[in-house]
């Protein structure tokens, strides 16, 4: 299947059933924008394969439609980047199971993560300077993604039905990170701290539960604060 830019554009809610039929049957989505790699998947700037991601910023354009609503807009372009770059690329090559399917699923087919994330919204509203005001520093990323990590945790044992739907250690581990990175971005306007804040969510995560989700978890989401703070990060735009 090949998809244009413009088969995003409003108005292709046509596009629907071929991504539908993508997820079930692991076939590629190839983007006829740029050189297709093998297996087809997200990519960086300057790498060959995949979407721009300037285009793909302006396919979702959730902060179109709800500009008054940050936690609507920004969960609206989580749940594309799900759909799009985990459970249709990266799933489409990766063996066995159903994990890279249910753990994206988690951040768009229930409520879960939107009321951690508007928790986190009125949290830096209260004790932060507010939205696009605070100071990215290392301490208000700790902060904010502690909060919102501990309270995000709290209500998973509390609540027992938020545990029957998010039945998997990655989904949890996928949700608390995004709600704390979500919620960092915004108060920051900073995406690198909103990305070191999903990695602090990681590790204080593992640290109170003692899992994040398989293996992988144990790989890449325990070593990408050191990643996410060398110069490297900043030259990717």
């Amino acid at each position: 299947l090949y998809f244009s830019y413009q088969d995003f554009a409003p108005g292709g809610g046509q596009q629907s059933p071929d991504f539908a039929f993508c997820r079930k049957s692991k076939q590629g989505v190839i983007p006829d924008c740029r050189y297709p790699c093998s297996p087809p998947r997200a990519r960086g700037p300057n790498e060959p394969g995949g979407i721009k991601f300037g285009h793909f910023s302006d396919m979702i354009q959730s902060d179109r439609k709800y500009p008054n609503d940050p936690v609507k807009a920004s969960l609206e372009i989580v749940a594309g980047g799900g759909v799009l770059f985990d459970q249709i690329w990266l799933g489409s090559y990766m063996s066995g199971g159903v994990g890279f399917a249910q753990y994206a699923n988690a951040a768009y087919t229930d409520n879960i993560l939107d009321v951690f994330t508007s928790y986190g919204v009125d949290y830096i509203k209260k004790k932060q300077d507010g939205l696009a005001k605070t100071k990215p520093t290392q301490e208000n990323v700790n902060d904010i993604a502690s909060e919102v990590t501990l309270y995000s945790l709290e209500q998973y044992e509390e609540l027992p039905t938020t545990l029957e739907s998010h039945f998997g250690g990655s989904q949890r581990a996928t949700v608390l990170a995004a709600a704390s990175g979500v919620t960092t971005a915004l108060a920051t306007a900073n995406s690198n701290a909103g990305l070191n804040a999903w990695y602090m969510s990681m590790l204080m995560h593992k640290e109170g539960w003692s899992r994040l989700g398989f293996f992988g978890y144990d790989q890449q989401d325990q070593c990408g604060s050191a990643n996410s703070l060398p110069v490297r990060p900043d030259e990717a735009p």
